[in-house]
C-alpha cells in the first residue's frame, strides 16, 4: 500500500512537472530572437505580405503568447501535442515514429554500458593498483572524456571502412526491407515476423552506434562500481566474512556486490535518460534516424510544437527512470521503504 501511495504522488507530481517543463520552453522558444516564419517559408513567399499573414494566422503566430501558450496547454490536456509547422504532421505521430530508433539504440547502448561498465568495475576493484586496475581504469577515463563525434568518426573509420567488420550508417542495409511496423524497433519486429536476416543486419547496424554512445556511460558505471566495491570490501562485515574461511569469490558476489549496486543503479538510470534524450552528434554521423535528428532540425525551424513535444518527452523519460531506480533502492536494500 505503502509504495502505491507513493506512485500515486509520483503520478501527480509528473503532471505539474511536465506542465512547468512545457511553459519554461515556451518561454525559452518565444524569447530566441528569430521568427518561425523566416525559418519555414521561401524567399519569395517572405516578401509576399499575404503569405506571411495566412502563414501567421494558420499556426496562431499572430496571437500574443499567453494565448499562445493557453491553448496549446488545452490541446496538452487532452492529449494532442500539437502539430509541426516543420512536418505538418501531429507532433505525437512524429515522436511515435522518430522514438523507437532512439530508444533501441539506447537499449543496446545502456546494456553494453552495464556489461563491460560493471564487469571493468570489478576487475579493477579486486586487482586494486595492479596492471589490469591501471589499464582499465583508462579505458574509463577515455570512455568519459573523449568527444561523442570523435569517437564515432574514429569508430566508423576503424571498424567500417578500414577492417570491414561493422556494417556503415543506417539503421538497415539498402537491399533489405524494414520488417512489419509493431513496435518500431527494428530488431524485436524482425524476431516477431521470423526474420533473421532483418534481425542479423538490424543487430549489427546497432553496434557501432551502440558503442559509441554506451562508452560514455560506462567509464562512469566502471568508476562508480570501483569506488563503491572497494568502499564495501572495506567494511568489518566483508573482513568477518573473509575470517570465517569464505571464498573470496563468494565474499564478492554474494555479500559485496549487492551492497555497491545502490549507486551504480543511480548511474545506470542517469545514463539511460541521457540515451533517451537523444545522442545529436552520434545520430548525425551514423545517420540514425532518432528524436536527436527530429529536435535538431525542429529547433532549426523554431518549430515550437516540436520541440516543446521532445522536451516533454525527454523529461517523461527521466520521470519514469527515476521512479523505477527509486523502486529498484528497495530492491537491492531492504531498509529502504516509502512512505
Amino acid at each position: 500500500m505503502n509504495i502505491l501511495r507513493y506512485l500515486g504522488r509520483r503520478l501527480l507530481f509528473t503532471v505539474f512537472l511536465l506542465i512547468g517543463v512545457s511553459l519554461m520552453v515556451y518561454i525559452i522558444s518565444y524569447m530566441v530572437p528569430s521568427d518561425p516564419v523566416v525559418a519555414n517559408l521561401s524567399a519569395r513567399n517572405i516578401d509576399n505580405e499575404e503569405m506571411v499573414q495566412a502563414y501567421r494566422e494558420k499556426w496562431g503566430l499572430d496571437e500574443p503568447f499567453y494565448k499562445q501558450y493557453l491553448t496549446y496547454l488545452n490541446n496538452l490536456l487532452h492529449g494532442d501535442l500539437g502539430t509541426s509547422l516543420r512536418t505538418e504532421r501531429a507532433v505525437l505521430d512524429d515522436l511515435k515514429l522518430y522514438f523507437p530508433a532512439t530508444l533501441e539504440l539506447s537499449i543496446f547502448g545502456i546494456l553494453f554500458a552495464v556489461v563491460f561498465g560493471m564487469l571493468f568495475g570489478v576487475i579493477s576493484a579486486i586487482k586494486r593498483n595492479k596492471a589490469v586496475d591501471q589499464i582499465l581504469r583508462g579505458v574509463s577515463v577515455v570512455g568519459v572524456s573523449v568527444p561523442v563525434f570523435w569517437m564515432a568518426l574514429l569508430l566508423l573509420y576503424l571498424l567500417y571502412l578500414k577492417w570491414g567488420i561493422f556494417p556503415g550508417p543506417g539503421r538497415l542495409s539498402a537491399y533489405l526491407t524494414p520488417p512489419a511496423h509493431v513496435t518500431g524497433l527494428y530488431t524485436v519486429d524482425a524476431i516477431l515476423a521470423g526474420d533473421w536476416a532483418v534481425f542479423w543486419d538490424a543487430l549489427q547496424h546497432l553496434c557501432l552506434p551502440g558503442i559509441c554512445v554506451g562508452l560514455f556511460t560506462m567509464g562512469l558505471i566502471s568508476r562508480t562500481t570501483r569506488s563503491s566495491l572497494l568502499e564495501v570490501l572495506s567494511l568489518d562485515y566483508i573482513r568477518t566474512a573473509r575470517a570465517k574461511g569464505v571464498k573470496e569469490k563468494a565474499v564478492i558476489v554474494k555479500h559485496a556486490l549487492g551492497n555497491s549496486l545502490i549507486s551504480v543503479l543511480t548511474v545506470i538510470g542517469l545514463g539511460f535518460g541521457n540515451l533517451l534524450g537523444g545522442m545529436v552528434l552520434a545520430e548525425s554521423v551514423f545517420g540514425w534516424p532518432g528524436i536527436g535528428q527530429y529536435a535538431y532540425k525542429s529547433a532549426q525551424n523554431l518549430d515550437f510544437p516540436a520541440i516543446v513535444g521532445v522536451s516533454l518527452l525527454i523529461a517523461l523519460n527521466y520521470v519514469v527512470i527515476n521512479m523505477v531506480v527509486d523502486i529498484l533502492y528497495c530492491v537491492l536494500d531492504p531498509r529502504v521503504r516509502y512512505r
